[in-house]
């Protein structure tokens, strides 16, 4: 649970570090803007996706699902900067399907928390493979990172992908091929 008042006292401080004078008008009412920001950007901490992946439907289909193009925004752990992009999920079924807005769901709940790209992208594969029990799942995850586009190496427009495959897509590269070719 977020402590607020931390939380506002934290930002005042911070503030006042790098030099800012905390009583002018544009940044008397920003502890509470971040207070409430941080509600929304880090509410998937101490959750999972069990409540969007636990409704389902039968089918008797076991041709590949795949959902592309999901727009996600995350916070890198390391610098408390957002990382942002697309997240393509392609799973075979096992005799269940799930809406296709619990998979959008479900990488938002796995975005919004101080994160790693590679663990976002194995956390929703995972949550996936347990909750719906597919005969496989394979998780690619295109992103920017403002930690490299605005400081450091300063290199905008870079995107990093990561993907992961689990069960038969493990196993069976022309299936990750088929998947890719899809995507493009």
């Amino acid at each position: 649970m977020m402590d607020e008042v931390k939380l506002k006292q934290a930002v005042r401080l911070f503030l006042e570090a790098i030099g800012e004078d905390i009583s002018r008008e544009g940044l008397k009412d920003t502890p509470e803007r971040i207070s409430e920001m941080c509600k929304e950007l880090f509410s998937g901490i101490g959750r999972d996706a069990s409540d969007h992946l636990s409704v389902t439907f039968n089918t008797e289909s076991n041709d590949i699902v795949l959902e592309k193009d999901i727009t996600f925004y995350s916070i890198c752990e390391h610098h408390l900067l957002p990382f942002f992009g697309k997240a393509h999920i392609a799973y075979i079924p096992n005799g269940k399907v799930v809406g296709l807005s619990k998979l959008a769901r479900t990488v938002e709940v796995y975005a919004r928390k101080p994160q790693i790209q590679e663990k976002l992208t194995a956390e929703i594969a995972d949550a996936i493979m347990e909750f719906l029990q597919p005969r496989g799942v394979m998780v690619i995850m295109e992103a920017e990172h403002l930690c490299m586009s605005m400081r450091g190496v300063s290199k905008p427009g870079t995107r990093t992908v990561t993907y992961i495959c689990r069960g038969e897509f493990s196993e069976d590269k022309s299936l990750q091929t088929k998947v890719l070719q899809l995507i493009k």
